[in-house]
């Protein structure tokens, strides 16, 4: 995600004193790097953050002002305006005054009567940058919660497949259980078959699913623990991760036989384990459901570099299938386009990967045509 600095770099200053004459000086003083308002009470203060409590970076507040003083006022403004950075001046610097100003206001510094022009001026500039890294910081964790939301989402849709399998396996073998006969030895169950081996393969098929299911969940997991502060960067190559596609993925019957994995050049991975994992499986899965039909399907997952000068590397998927029609292809990656919405499919999983290879800053390039075949290439940036 990529943040534009000067969104966050607010320098509105809220100087709250009922005395006009401090206001006029503050307004002055500080007027040529500070956009200053000022208010002449704590309830004209509030009144103004009622309305434009979204433009200010700081507030700097009196103490000493009558009906309500200004540490009413910083606990009002913790309350309601947190992301705002609080000051208090007063020129009565009890310990207890002190003490309240830092556990209920949450003050950042204080200051005292008469103000010193410059090291008020350090004040608001250090107040003005806590207020940027905090308003960069929230940004960016409301990017990393709107990711994790679409991916968490996008991966129960990858997961309702395999796991529904799962289900229809064991109800398969649950419904062939016929009832002990008389006289039958305990622990001996019995199940009738429609074909020989019948139930077997569909315990095997269970198994195949669940082991996915599993393979995907406990990636996230790990990733999750990565995302703690201290951890170490993640680092994959991309031959391993291809590697763990052929091992993990739930192939139907003689659908592994039509995969080759071919390493041409590999290459180090930036970004999430997770998110590539998950790019690489839906690609897969898409393209075993395009070749189905088809007479020898293949399908090529390679792991390269371009030739010099860019050697940008790359992650391509290549099939025989059918091919994507050309009004089809226009669409991809734009907007949810399906050619199997009877069958489940929602359009959603190229645009999901074109998300995933932009916040890396790759890209995806789509080529295909009918009756011979589709290429889809995973780019990534040459990072070594």
């Amino acid at each position: 995600m990529i943040v534009q600095p000067s969104l966050y770099e607010a320098r509105s200053v809220l100087f709250v004193d009922d005395e006009a004459v401090s206001r006029k000086w503050f307004a002055r003083a500080f007027g040529d790097e500070f956009t200053v308002a000022c208010a002449g009470s704590a309830d004209d203060a509030m009144a103004l953050l009622a309305e434009r409590g979204d433009e200010f970076a700081v507030l700097v507040t009196d103490y000493r002002m009558p009906d309500r003083d200004g540490m009413k006022l910083l606990r009002a403004v913790y309350r309601d305006h947190r992301h705002i950075v609080r000051l208090l001046v007063t020129a009565y610097a009890e310990k207890d005054v002190a003490i309240a100003a830092v556990n209920h206001g949450k003050v950042l510094r204080i200051l005292e009567k008469p103000l010193d022009e410059k090291d008020t001026r350090e004040a608001l500039r250090e107040a003005a940058a806590l207020h940027s890294a905090q308003a960069m910081e929230r940004a960016l964790n409301e990017g990393r919660a709107a990711a994790l939301r679409e991916t968490l989402g996008f991966l129960a849709h990858e997961l309702n497949t395999p796991l529904a399998t799962v289900r229809g396996c064991v109800s398969t073998v649950v419904a062939r259980h016929q009832a002990p006969q008389p006289g039958q030895p305990a622990g001996i169950a019995q199940f009738v078959e429609h074909q020989p081996g019948e139930l077997l393969a569909a315990l095997e098929r269970a198994e195949r699913r669940a082991l996915y299911c599993q393979s995907l969940v406990s990636t996230f997991v790990q990733s999750a623990r990565d995302a703690y502060p201290g951890s170490a960067p993640q680092s994959v190559m991309a031959a391993s991760l291809v590697s763990a596609l052929m091992d993990e993925f739930p192939f139907e019957e003689n659908e592994r036989s039509s995969v080759e994995a071919a390493i041409e050049q590999d290459f180090s991975l930036p970004g999430r384990r997770d998110l590539l994992y998950l790019v690489l499986c839906t690609l897969t899965k898409n393209a075993l459901i395009a070749l189905r039909g088809t007479a020898g399907p293949r399908l090529r997952i390679a792991v390269g570099r371009e030739d010099a000068p860019s050697a940008r590397p790359w992650i391509r998927f290549t099939d025989n299938g059918p091919g994507i029609a050309p009004e089809v292809l226009a669409k991809l990656t734009r907007e949810p386009v399906t050619t199997r919405a009877d069958s489940g499919g929602n359009g959603m999983g190229l645009m999901f990967c074109q998300r995933v290879m932009l916040s890396m800053g790759g890209a995806i390039d789509i080529r295909s045509t009918l009756g011979e075949g589709t290429a889809i290439s995973l780019y990534f940036k040459n990072a070594g």
